[in-house]
């Protein structure tokens, strides 16, 4: 049975990584609902009308309108074999909703957790530097550049470090992750659904774990 691939994790954990390699060697498209959103403010239909109009208002899209753009970014054929999902569900309203969806497509949910000590978390994003000309991401901690805050493959760049990832404003990411996604987590700990991988290994571990899960009949 197909599935639907719920990843969850703080922010720094990882997903995206996964995520692609999921996509990569399993061929399940992501879907992101950020891009639906993003797409239906060109689109013409009444979905997207209706949405453009909440939007406009400055409303937070409702969840019933919200799992409508889900079910209609999931109906297309690439995704007749399963597909991750990146930013829905959010709540444990949302994914009650997801699991009707589920069974409308004939899909089984399964929700993974990539978890990594907050330490760990702190140190991949504050030491995070950016080079401004290829994009090469170096971390201070753990793969530092050869010269310290300038890119081993363009010497007359300086590294960036972004503004998302200065200390405080990392704290207040952590901070608010745990708020908003701890009873989405305790929703799916509870009805037994919920795949703990251990975050903190090199991508290809944790990569190999995932894949056994989304692989199992489970």
């Amino acid at each position: 049975m197909p599935k639907i691939i719920v990843l969850m994790g703080a922010p720094g954990a990882g997903k995206g990584t996964q995520a692609r390699l999921l996509q990569e060697r399993l061929n399940l498209p992501q879907i992101s609902t950020g891009d639906m959103f993003r797409a239906l403010k060109e689109a013409q239909t009444p979905l997207a009308d209706e949405v453009r109009v909440l939007m406009a208002a400055g409303r937070l899209v409702p969840d019933d309108v919200t799992i409508r753009v889900v079910r209609e970014g999931t109906s297309q054929p690439d995704c007749s074999n399963g597909y991750i999902l990146d930013g829905f569900p959010r709540t444990p309203a949302q994914a009650e909703m997801l699991e009707e969806l589920a069974k409308e497509q004939g899909n089984t949910i399964q929700a993974i957790e990539i978890r990594v000590p907050e330490e760990l978390l702190s140190k991949r994003m504050t030491g995070r530097r950016n080079c401004p000309v290829c994009g090469e991401i170096y971390n201070i901690y753990f793969r530092p550049p050869r010269t310290d805050n300038v890119c081993d493959l363009h010497p007359e760049a300086q590294l960036v470090h972004r503004a998302d990832d200065e200390p405080g404003t990392v704290v207040a990411r952590l901070t608010t992750y745990e708020q908003q996604t701890r009873p989405l987590l305790d929703h799916y700990q509870t009805a037994k659904g919920l795949f703990v991988v251990d975050g903190s290994r090199q991508p290809e571990e944790i990569y190999k774990d995932i894949e056994g899960v989304v692989a199992s009949d489970k």
